[in-house]
């Protein structure tokens, strides 16, 4: 009987005692799991690159053994920042060449193309970031320099938001481009009967198409950039908008090798050959990529006067852009990807080009659904159409530094009446109660801190304006951040593996400096991530 006791005993004494094994513990820290009840806890235990179990850092360490224990020192800790609407391989391709972020005039444009030319001998200067609302002289340049610079050697320069593009002469003989040339959706410019070298939106494909091919080393290296840099900034996963298939195919083979890591929903670009690839292979998912969408173009960008208005522009009167493809073409995509059962996210800039989106989602979608249709950017919105959103549960996909930094001149674009309904995230909001919140990189900065920032505080990292930019539609902190994290892996239909820090989903997460949630407005943009983690291993260290 004693002997029975004394077993019994043990056995008790044995299983207070005992733990289990974990790979990683992060401890003593201030964790925002981002959850339904947006819950802050101290502790969490990782084993096979998910989350096991949050609590206290005491619960925690009793209940498991780590093989690597974390001390948070009390920072704070969140889960992997996701940008909702980026262009992660066009960033890293734009690493390789002429950085024109940030120039204030043509001249300082035309200095770094000279630098760059005198390093790199041979082929098309390639550039992008340029935007000539930064400068003293805002209407477009020509390429009368540029023609002057290199005469032999064509030159295809991007706008900030790629819906522009100049070019010299060169380019212009390799195209075969004239006097004269005209197409839907797009725009060579004249002036005095000459090509100015300005082509917007489906007219730089006529120039584009020509720059030689790049091969697999180029893009991989820019893809490893890409992810080198979004690592070191918090981003744990990235929406991809407007791949062709091929570009799948590579980021497919070099995450089964091991070497990217980024997890990436990727939405296919508006072309045949990728509606055939995908429809034939059906949606494809694996830990890191996604493929189930499609990223269709309604209009061009405000900034080079080719999103689609209903009324005129207010500093241009006999022009309202234009549609980038005729309306029976969005109905006829709409419908075959409906019925294949796949995603539409659609860029939408101006209030016609919005509307237009909404008329075709509202007669395919027919009323409340979960297909979750985005509008990307829904930028300016007629105050009519704003409850369509919820009539057809259309998901708005949003940018928030594109307010910040159009807050300079959109006005003078739209006029004051119009501009009320233009970057207007609160009040997308409300209407199913979550949106995306992106970036937009390479257009704005990668950063999601700049997303953070804009969002809560509607203002640029000038402080400028000081009461913020029609503060009326700034996000709360809480909701800024459920659109970098929950919202965003909503977005992408991968709600139930990340973007909150719960038992079962992924273990990605960021330890910053600071606390985004208690710091001073002024303070935001100072913070940095010190360490992000994916699947539970250490992928950045600052």
């Amino acid at each position: 009987m004693k002997v029975l006791m004394f077993f019994c005993l043990a056995v008790v004494l044995s299983s207070c005692t005992s733990s289990k094994d974990a790979d990683l513990i992060v401890y003593n820290a201030n964790v925002y799991t981002v959850d339904d009840q947006f819950a802050i806890t101290e502790a969490f235990a990782v084993k096979d690159g998910k989350i096991l179990e949050l609590g206290t850092s005491e619960q925690i360490r009793k209940a498991y053994r780590g093989a690597e224990e974390l001390d948070a020192a009390g920072k704070a800790v969140y889960p992997g920042f996701i940008d909702g609407h980026s262009h992660f391989l066009l960033y890293g391709e734009g690493l390789q060449q002429v950085d024109l972020t940030g120039t204030i005039s043509w001249k300082e444009v035309l200095a770094k193309l000279t630098v760059f030319a005198q390093k790199n001998k041979e082929g098309w200067i390639i550039g992008n970031g340029w935007d000539q609302n930064d400068w003293e002289e805002k209407n477009f340049p020509t390429n009368q320099e540029l023609n002057k610079l290199f005469p032999e050697r064509p030159v295809f320069l991007s706008r900030i938001d790629g819906h522009a593009a100049i070019v010299n002469d060169a380019a212009i003989r390799e195209a075969g481009l004239k006097p004269g040339t005209s197409l839907t959706g797009g725009e060579v410019e004249m002036l005095n009967g000459k090509l100015t070298g300005i082509l917007i939106d489906n007219a730089i494909d006529l120039v584009a198409k020509k720059i030689p091919a790049s091969g697999t080393a180029h893009y991989t290296k820019a893809l490893l950039d890409a992810q080198r840099n979004c690592f070191a900034v918090g981003l744990t996963s990235v929406t991809d908008c407007g791949l062709d298939h091929q570009a799948v195919d590579l980021i497919d083979s070099l995450q089964k090798a091991g070497n990217l890591k980024m997890r990436m929903y990727v939405m296919l670009s508006d072309r045949p050959a990728n509606y055939e690839y995908a429809f034939k292979k059906g949606m494809y998912k694996t830990d890191g990529l996604n493929v189930r969408s499609f990223k269709v173009f309604a209009d061009g960008a405000l900034g080079s006067r080719g999103a689609c208005l209903l009324r005129p522009y207010a500093d241009k009167h006999d022009h309202r852009g234009f549609l980038l493809s005729d309306k029976k073409h969005f109905r006829e995509v709409a419908e075959n990807i409906y019925s294949k059962g796949f995603q539409m996210c659609t860029h939408a800039i101006g209030d016609s080009a919005n509307r237009e989106i909404l008329n075709v989602y509202g007669e395919v979608l027919k009323g409340k659904n979960d297909k979750r249709w985005r509008i990307e950017h829904a930028q300016v919105i007629s105050p009519e159409d704003f409850s369509r959103f919820a009539q057809y549960s259309v998901i708005p996909s949003v940018q928030s530094t594109h307010a910040t930094s159009d807050m300079y001149w959109a006005g003078d674009r739209l006029g004051a009446d119009r501009l009320k309904g233009a970057y207007a995230y609160q009040d997308l909001l409300k209407q199913n109660g979550w949106l995306v919140l992106g970036t937009d990189f390479p257009v704005e900065k990668i950063d999601p801190l700049n997303t953070f920032y804009a969002a809560v505080v509607r203002k640029d990292a000038k402080g400028y304006p000081t009461a913020g930019f029609q503060i009326e539609n700034a996000l709360s902190r809480e909701d800024a951040l459920r659109g970098m994290t929950i919202w965003a892996a909503k977005g992408n239909f991968e709600e139930s593996e990340k973007g909150s820090l719960e038992p079962g989903k992924f273990a990605d997460f960021i330890i910053m400096d600071l606390d985004l949630m208690k710091v001073k407005a002024e303070e935001l943009l100072k913070g940095r991530v010190l360490t992000t983690y994916l699947n539970g291993e250490k992928v950045y260290q600052r």
